[in-house]
């Protein structure tokens, strides 16, 4: 399978480096499956603004595209993602006029890492995290905010910015809505890290399996879910985030119209009538079923 190299992002975007001009790797395979490579190995996948320009401009250009039916984000090297490219932080707060003591850039950074985040929620296929090495920070926030996730069993995750004096807010808001309050609380509040093991006890991961079988774990999720129908999975992606934000009165009137809606569709039809006919369904990701 051949990779292709990142698009840059838009013009409002902080403009990438040339060592970023290949942050992010993107190969498909013919079930429809595309699978994205933050490709900074010795920064440790480190979210530089180039590789979140690349990466939010490959989202889009996989959402448009409906040959896509799952996502995959793994790290290139040893690590998946070690979070915010401090590094780089550090030298445009240094290289600034010091008016505002960085704060427009740092606000900038954050706003833009906020929206590649949601971009992976509203992305239209399922997105699945393949995590090797370390997960820490934003890279933790990344893994958290994607829809599914395998490990290594020897991965690790954290959200050490407590111990540089940097709570982790924005990963905060991934974190807590994958895990037990208190359990992120502790993570938060302590910056010590958890084993994949116990990152699969804590709803952070999905799966934890040996090394040399997370290609093959990651790749069973993603073929099982190319094989749904893409308009069910869209529908139902994006019920599961907006009603997970209601009250349970507001989630069952928001969930009931989806599922009225999502009958009306002719792969509801098709599903149907291929589950009662014992015979496999054809999807034709079609909002409206043929009146009869």
């Amino acid at each position: 399978m051949s990779a292709e190299p990142t698009k840059t992002g838009t013009a409002s975007e902080t403009p990438e480096r040339p060592e970023d001009a290949d942050a992010v790797l993107l190969r498909r395979d013919s079930n429809g499956i595309a699978t994205l490579t933050l490709n900074r190995p010795k920064q440790y996948n480190a979210l530089s603004t180039g590789l979140m320009s690349a990466l939010q401009a490959m989202l889009e250009r996989l959402g448009d595209d409906r040959s896509v039916k799952a996502v995959i984000i793994e790290g290139a090297g040893k690590g998946f993602c070690a979070g915010h490219d401090l590094k780089e932080m550090n030298a445009s707060r240094e290289a600034g006029d010091g008016a505002d003591g960085g704060r427009a850039y740092f606000q900038s950074v954050f706003e833009q890492c906020s929206r590649m985040m949601l971009s992976i929620t509203r992305l239209p296929q399922p997105v699945i995290a393949k995590v090797q090495g370390i997960a820490t920070a934003a890279g933790c926030q990344l893994v958290a905010t994607c829809d599914l996730a395998v490990a290594a069993d020897s991965a690790y995750f954290a959200t050490p910015g407590v111990n540089i004096g940097l709570f982790c807010s924005t990963p905060m808001v991934a974190l807590t809505r994958a895990v037990p309050r208190k359990t992120a609380m502790e993570m938060l509040l302590t910056g010590e890290g958890i084993d994949a093991a116990t990152a699969e006890r804590i709803g952070l991961i999905n799966r934890a399996v040996p090394a040399d079988e997370l290609d093959l774990a990651a790749m069973e999720f993603a073929e099982k879910i190319a094989g749904k129908s893409p308009l069910t999975l869209k529908t139902g992606k994006e019920a599961f985030y907006r009603q997970i934000e209601m009250d349970m009165e507001q989630a069952y009137s928001y969930a009931s119209q989806v599922m009225t809606t999502n009958m009306l569709a002719r792969d509801a039809q098709e599903g149907i009538s291929a589950f009662i006919e014992k015979r496999d369904p054809v999807w034709r990701d079609e909002k409206l079923a043929p009146n009869k």
